[in-house]
């Protein structure tokens, strides 16, 4: 927010210095980011009048012009198109010194006397325009100093507002901060009802009440638009950094900048019908006043007739509607929409206005009739006109309700280290416009004014009274308190120890957005449709993640980009699934893998990591965490279908591992074999509590049995039925050998298994093992088809 010095005086005029006046709106929270003089450091420039032009004798581009610069007339060459007789124009005479220390000499400019320069506004440093001469008002007085008529002894304030203070986004907002700061009152213009002159009111149907809950509108009649704007409102405007355009432009940002409410005037001839609020149709096309042509999306908030959209509502204007110095006859708009329909709308079609820029923040909701009322005065001192009746059309459903917050004296001592006399905590939130409406002992319960959007919760309150007390006359403190230990659940690991796991394995973890790229989430997890955001950062960072694999995907890709022949990543995170109406915040682990399984040095190969090392590592962190997890064939859109298992914990499904799919790897233009995996954190971190067993000093019986089973058995099928019928002295099971092959027939595996039988308290003798042995044959033939092998 930038604005003149001389003009928030205007409002309040503290007995304070430049700086000292900079320094207090910093320390209150409106920082500020910079200032700057109004015009270039320049002396000996003054109004001058041309009082005759003629064309130089000898150069087609110049003229030879008579100016008076008070008592005397002199002659001045100038090549500006611009200059005519009668003009009032910065004067340079000679000895002036311009900016850039550019000294004026008399001259000779083709043969022809030139004693003095007549200025553009760029040779002034007052704006980079330089097409011409800056031109003045005809009652201008001729020969008075520039600076002095223009009142160029000024700054120009520049305040990094944070998005949550939209009230002081005008000039009014900063003199009733300062007034609060300061103490001094606040001088604000007298505004009056302006009568209505004629009948006619503008047609205002809103369809989208939601997202524009008041809408206002006035026909103002046979205004003329060919004046100038008057000199003292384009210096406002030049100083706030507005670019001055017509008068119907110029008076609705002056409003805007002095008030806060933008506003925004239609060509009463280009309006078709009357005047609807509604959301756009889909692909429907707007030509801005920018010039651009965009295409509208169904959720943005547009004003139109009853045949084309003339507005996006609260960004832009349309050029069809917009208007020009042929205008007769306006409808000036003014209203209020909801900040969360308007976020993000003006990023979206790549724009940022001034007024898109307030509405997202939050405008006053009771500012619309006053600011209307407010431009119609100024179009009608500066334009002429004839004002209708104003058309309010508002929605009190929709409107938002005036909060009331509490605040107490014990917790505004807590939070900020002393205690402050209750009547000057009174005296701050009166103030600050805080309506008092209950004081019962040392509580204030306060009524919240609508420019005030910000306020909402006892903390804010506090926050106020600390800043406008000042930051710096709180206390130094240390804060104390006594911490009880909480108490850990010895069966949950720690999520540090799983990091620690796989740092120790070679990984690197990532930390990658909650935002992913609503294109890649669609290729790796295609069932579900991520959450999308209001206000995107970017594009590609557009809906919240339903799987950890989106970013690291994109993380996979930039590493392999730049060369990285060896990937091994894992995250651990939320992620974002729709459940009904609720969104349900699921904790995370992930990981992906690539290259060779090994660094590569003298002693390690080159071999690539494969499904069974990766399925290997989770194996070695299920035991660490203690917890029995199986490993079945499963099918994932975004895994190999030969190299896709799902894991489960009992008969809960806690994630999956595999190869990428190669279809999906073709669309994320990935290259080599990549593995993934996925896991629910939660359930996997609970495993039991380790416990002291004793070694049995008994000897250990081993049994080896080779067994043909099927191809499609797989090895978790052939584990549980050994284990259910070897009894509960069975210590270890491994598998030794697998063998395929033409002898064994098409189909079929052999299966060499060790099984290890031991008790803790007395040997085993050999019918008992036997029984057991054959329990377990008995089993994988009856179970599973098994055949011993000769």
């Amino acid at each position: 927010m930038k604005f003149s010095e001389k003009w928030l005086r205007e409002w309040v005029n503290p007995a304070i210095g430049t700086q000292e006046l900079m320094d207090q709106i910093t320390m209150a929270g409106l920082e500020v980011d910079g200032f700057e003089p109004v015009a270039g450091e320049f002396t000996g420039v003054i109004v001058g009048e041309v009082r005759s032009v003629a064309p130089h004798p000898d150069a087609d581009k110049l003229r030879v012009c008579q100016v008076a610069g008070g008592d005397e007339v002199v002659q001045v060459v100038c090549g500006a198109p611009n200059v005519r007789e009668g003009l009032k124009v910065p004067f340079a005479v000679v000895g002036a010194v311009l900016p850039g220390n550019f000294r004026i000499k008399a001259a000779k400019l083709r043969g022809q006397p030139s004693n003095g320069m007549l200025c553009s506004e760029s040779e002034l440093g007052l704006s980079e325009d330089h097409g011409g001469l800056m031109e003045l008002p005809a009652e201008a007085p001729t020969g008075q100093d520039l600076c002095d008529y223009l009142g160029l002894n000024d700054i120009t304030i520049d305040v990094d507002l944070t998005p949550n203070r939209a009230d002081c986004l005008s000039l009014r907002g900063l003199a009733r901060e300062v007034g609060v700061l300061t103490g001094e009152s606040v001088n604000e213009p007298e505004l009056h009802p302006v009568p209505a002159t004629h009948d006619e009111k503008p047609q205002v149907t809103v369809e989208a009440p939601a997202a524009c809950p008041r809408y206002l509108g006035r026909v103002i009649r046979n205004v003329d638009l060919s004046v100038d704007t008057p000199l003292w409102m384009v210096e406002k405007l030049r100083r706030s950094g507005i670019r001055s355009i017509d008068p119907a432009v110029d008076i609705t940002n002056y409003v805007m900048l002095e008030l806060g409410q933008p506003l925004h005037a239609f060509d009463r001839a280009e309006i078709d019908g009357g005047i609807v609020v509604r959301m756009a149709h889909q692909d429907e096309e707007l030509v801005l006043l920018d010039g651009q042509t965009v295409k509208l999306t169904s959720d943005t908030l547009v004003i139109a007739d009853h045949q084309k959209p003339l507005a996006i509502a609260g960004v832009m204007g349309g050029e069809h509607s917009g208007v020009t110095e042929k205008t007769r006859d306006l409808v000036l708009e003014s209203a209020w929409f909801e900040p969360v329909a308007l976020a993000g709308k003006a990023r979206e079609y790549g724009l940022h206005t001034d007024a898109s820029h307030r509405f997202e923040r939050g405008v006053d909701y009771e500012l619309a009739r006053t600011a209307m009322e407010r431009a119609t005065a100024l179009l009608l001192e500066i334009t002429g006109g004839e004002p209708g009746e104003i058309v309010d059309v508002v929605s009190e459903a929709h409107l938002p309700d005036a909060p009331r917050v509490t605040l107490r004296a014990e917790r505004l001592a807590g939070v900020l280290g002393m205690t402050i006399d209750a009547s000057r905590v009174e005296d701050i939130l009166t103030r600050l416009g805080l309506d008092i409406i209950d004081q019962a002992g040392d509580r204030w319960t306060v009524r919240v004014p609508s420019y005030r959007p910000d306020i909402s919760i006892e903390e804010d309150l506090i926050e106020e009274v600390g800043r406008i007390y000042g930051y710096n006359n709180l206390p130094v403190t240390e804060p104390f308190g006594s911490l009880a230990m909480r108490p850990r659940q010895e069966a949950v690991r720690p999520l540090s120890a799983v990091r620690d796991f796989f740092v120790a394995n070679g990984y690197q973890e990532a930390i990658t957005y909650s935002f992913v790229d609503p294109k890649v989430q669609a290729i790796l997890d295609p069932a579900r449709d991520g959450i999308a955001l209001a206000n995107p950062i970017s594009a590609d960072l557009a809906v919240m993640r339903t799987t950890l694999w989106s970013g690291l995907v994109k993380t996979l890709e930039y590493n392999q980009k730049r060369q990285q022949p060896r990937i091994r990543l894992f995250e651990s995170g939320l992620r974002f699934v729709k459940d009904g109406e609720q969104i349900d915040q699921q904790p995370m682990l992930a990981g992906i893998v690539t290259g060779n399984q090994l660094p590569e040095n003298w002693a390690n190969g080159r071999r690539q990591a494969d499904f069974f090392d990766v399925k290997g590592e989770l194996e070695a962190l299920f035991s660490l965490l203690g917890v029995e997890v199986r490993f079945t064939a499963g099918e994932h859109p975004a895994l190999h279908p030969g190299q896709c298992a799902q894991l489960f914990l009992g008969d809960q499904p806690v994630g999956w591992l595999g190869a990428m799919h190669p279809l999906v790897q073709k669309k994320l233009d990935l290259d080599g074999t990549i593995l993934m995996f996925e896991l629910f954190l939660n359930p996997i971190v609970s495993g039991y509590v380790p416990n002291f067993k004793e070694f049995s000093k008994y000897p250990e019986v081993r049994r080896d049995l080779a067994i043909i089973i099927g191809n499609e058995i797989a090895f978790a099928d052939v584990d549980r039925v050994v284990r259910n019928n070897a009894g509960e002295r069975l210590n270890a099971l491994r598998a030794f050998d697998v063998y395929e092959g033409e002898k064994l027939g098409e189909g079929k595996r052999s299966l060499a298994l060790s099984l290890f039988w031991q008790h803790p308290e007395r040997t085993l003798n050999d019918d008992e093992v036997h029984e057991l042995f054959d329990g377990v044959i008995q089993a994988l033939q009856s179970e599973l088809g098994a055949t011993l092998r000769s």
